[in-house]
């Protein structure tokens, strides 16, 4: 986005979800409508359901109980039944419910799954679900309860039950039953048919809302970071010496690159800065390792987001539905193509369907069902784990040029940054807390994915704990950018006893942003007020940064700072052109640039096309 918001409706199709659109619609409220040919699809696989169910077949969680009650075989007649049961028995959640932002993208992800077509819903399952974004009906879904394998089960249910009248929901600030929130907006419960409910809360959708939001605020701070240790090194007298591009192409990762890039931008015209051997031959590692530190975290987020850009466009329940008969964007050589030909010959039998009815795969005249393990969230829960090492380390790498400011042995300036240290202390007890919310974020980092406990009476006997490590990261993208914003405040602080006359003109502005919401310390205060305005500025986006094509807009839709667009004029601190390119955002299975975004209020996402477009529209095929 450069400029306003997006407010034309986004189109649904099942495989072209990209994480700026989530976060649109996550936090935006960006329309979303369905993709015609998706609706076919989906209506292809439900009459393979309804085929099985008027046919007795035995399979699983359409015609049998759940997990161990899988050999429990279920007679048509309370095919319906079991749905509603299977949603009301699930909704077991506890704990706060989670922010209404990861509500409307698991929403959104749990449509666009089934969008795909092979969950054998009706497509007025997911134009309900459609209706509840729309409308802004949020079901209030406590944020415990997932193993992360089958799926997020207990989140999913309790959005699910606002679809049938049930539970409850939030709708203009007022937190209702479930009925009462659908006739509010006047609709009207959803009467669930055979297979739905399982197919509504089978997948792996809460914990990759809470990733997709988070990782994308994480590749924001990461470039926040950056302009906070440009600052940071200005105010120190650091030497820029050590972000050559020369050093960065002998080590060629790309996150690296992008960071000494930035920082080259951001401190080009400084007068503050100083050459090797000036004031002293090298900086600390805090300061002269930016590059390989928050490029690393950058490169780790890069890989989340590959990997959830797959899995917000995956099928993640069970079991599948593999009609026989081609539907509109059915790929030749594909599930159809597959297995027609074997349906023949196998005259409609049921491969690895047992006499119990503890179906591994069945299949009647028009299609596979098919058992299978889609809904384990490991590929999630690995990245979240990962991603949350990455963003601890960047909030560490911070608070060690917090200290190195405020502490005068290595600073050279007054205590703590107050001229009149002793009756004032100064930013001590910002440096505090940052110290407390880095070692907060060690206890965190702790990867929840190696964690597995058996469940449903030891048939589900791993699970992935993708959940547990979403929620994790969650907590560790706020706590960095609260560290972040401390160093802000911290490195402003220092730059008024030092003279901000010599910055560098992109540096320049950021200084003027955060002096914008916090005036300097010239005598003792409450610390908190400061560092909640800067936490807002950042959450904002309205840091302004000089960089083209690897930043979001500003959270109130508008464009973020310097951002140029292409074609425009270069951001101000940006180098000659030829010295160095812009730098380059990590890149997704696509080719596309990330544009970052998350816990707070919103925006960002991964854009399609050119970098600094805003996410390409899904057109009906």
């Amino acid at each position: 986005m450069t400029g306003t918001s997006d407010r034309r409706a986004l189109v649904l199709d099942g495989c072209s979800l990209t994480l700026a659109a989530i976060a649109q619609v996550a936090r935006e409220s960006r329309p979303v409508a369905l993709d015609p040919a998706a609706r076919q699809r989906m209506e292809a696989s439900r009459r393979r359901v309804e085929a099985a169910v008027a046919r007795g077949e035995i399979l699983y969680g359409i015609t049998t109980g759940f997990g161990k009650l899988a050999d429990v075989a279920i007679p048509p007649a309370q095919a319906r039944q079991l749905q509603e049961n299977l949603l009301r028995s699930h909704a077991a959640g506890v704990g706060e419910p989670l922010p209404t932002p990861v509500v409307r993208a698991m929403m959104l992800l749990r449509a666009n799954a089934l969008a795909r077509g092979f969950s054998g819903v009706r497509p007025e399952v997911v134009e309900r679900l459609l209706d509840l974004l729309n409308h802004r009906i949020h079901p209030v879904v406590p944020s415990r309860g997932s193993l992360g394998a089958s799926g997020d089960l207990a989140p999913l249910a309790h959005l699910a039950l606002v679809l049938i009248g049930r539970g409850a929901a939030e709708v203009d600030g007022q937190v209702l039953p479930g009925a009462r929130a659908l006739a509010r907006r006047g609709l009207e419960p959803l009467a669930l048919e055979a297979k739905e409910g399982l197919a509504l809360i089978n997948g792996t959708q809460a914990m990759t809302a809470l990733g997709c939001l988070a990782v994308e605020e994480g590749l924001y701070l990461a470039a926040v970071a950056d302009a906070a240790g440009a600052l940071t090194l200005q105010a120190l007298r650091g030497i820029p010496a050590a972000f050559d591009p020369r050093i960065h192409a002998l080590r060629p990762h790309p996150g690296q690159q992008a960071a000494a890039a930035h920082l080259r931008r951001l401190l080009a015209g400084s007068r503050l800065v100083t050459e090797p051997g000036q004031l002293r031959v090298q900086d600390a590692y805090s300061l002269r390792c930016m590059p390989q530190v928050h490029g690393a975290v950058r490169d780790a987020l890069a890989h989340a987001t590959r990997v959830l850009a797959v899995e917000a466009n995956s099928v993640t329940d069970n079991p599948l539905i593999f009609p026989d008969e081609p539907g509109p964007g059915d790929e030749p050589g594909g599930a159809a193509g597959v297995f027609a030909p074997r349906a023949a010959a196998a005259g409609g039998a049921a491969p690895g369907t047992s006499s119990a009815g503890n179906a591994s795969g069945a299949r009647g005249a028009t299609g596979d069902v098919l058992s299978g393990g889609n809904f384990h969230g490991e590929p999630v829960a690995l990245v979240l784990d990962y991603a949350a090492m990455a963003l601890a380390e960047l909030a560490g790498i911070a608070e060690r040029r917090v200290e190195r400011l405020v502490n005068p042995q290595l600073s050279g300036l007054p205590a703590f940054l107050t001229r009149h240290g002793g009756l004032n202390s100064g930013l001590m007890l910002a440096q505090y807390t940052a110290a407390a919310l880095v070692s907060e974020n060690k206890t965190l980092a702790v990867p929840a994915s190696v964690d597995s406990i058996p469940s449903s009476a030891n048939q589900e006997d791993h699970v992935s704990m993708g959940m547990t490590a979403a929620l994790k990261l969650w907590r560790v993208v706020e706590h960095t950018r609260q560290v972040l914003a401390i160093e802000l405040l911290c490195a402003a602080q220092a730059l008024d006893l030092v003279g901000p006359a010599g910055l560098s003109p992109a540096t320049q502005a950021v200084y003027e942003a955060v002096r914008a919401v916090v005036p300097p310390l010239d005598g003792d205060r409450e610390l908190a007020p400061d560092m909640a305005a800067v936490a807002a500025l950042l959450a904002r986006r309205q840091l302004p940064l000089p960089a083209a094509g690897d930043l979001p807009a500003r959270r109130d839709g508008t464009a973020a700072g310097d951002l140029t667009t292409e074609g425009g004029p270069a951001a101000a601190g940006d180098p000659p052109a030829g010295e160095d390119p812009p730098a380059p955002g990590p890149l997704t299975t696509t080719g596309e640039r990330p544009i970052p975004g998350g816990p707070g209020d919103g925006g960002g996402g991964v854009q399609a096309g050119r970098p600094g477009a805003g996410p390409e529209e899904v057109e009906p095929r």
